[in-house]
């Protein structure tokens, strides 16, 4: 059982400017099959806007993304994202604040 190695990337500037915002959960090098992700918006899970790739496999270890879609609004309104990712029995959270993703 190899786990996930998971990185939570924010909404591009570019993105926002032009009104949407979209943030990305990317897991790699896992093995075997079978990470599920979830959202959370300050606590709160959220599963509207929610796209999640299938898992792609190389070499005997798998990769897969899922993102969140936001209106510039909807991220303006939110603080703490969260990506948790269920592999398994195991769990882990990569979270990120909107704070410190601005400018």
């Amino acid at each position: 059982m190899v786990r996930p190695s998971v990185s939570l990337l924010p909404p591009s500037s570019e993105q926002l400017s032009g009104g949407s915002a979209t943030l990305t959960c990317l897991l790699s090098g896992y093995s075997p099959q079978g990470a599920v992700v979830s959202w959370q918006v300050d606590g709160t899970e959220v599963t509207e806007g929610v796209l999640s790739s299938s898992e792609e496999e190389k070499s005997g270890r798998y990769s897969s993304s899922s993102t969140l879609s936001l209106s510039r609004e909807s991220w303006m309104g939110g603080e703490l994202y969260s990506c948790g990712v269920l592999h398994h029995d195991h769990s882990q959270t990569q979270s990120l604040h909107r704070s410190q993703c601005e400018g």
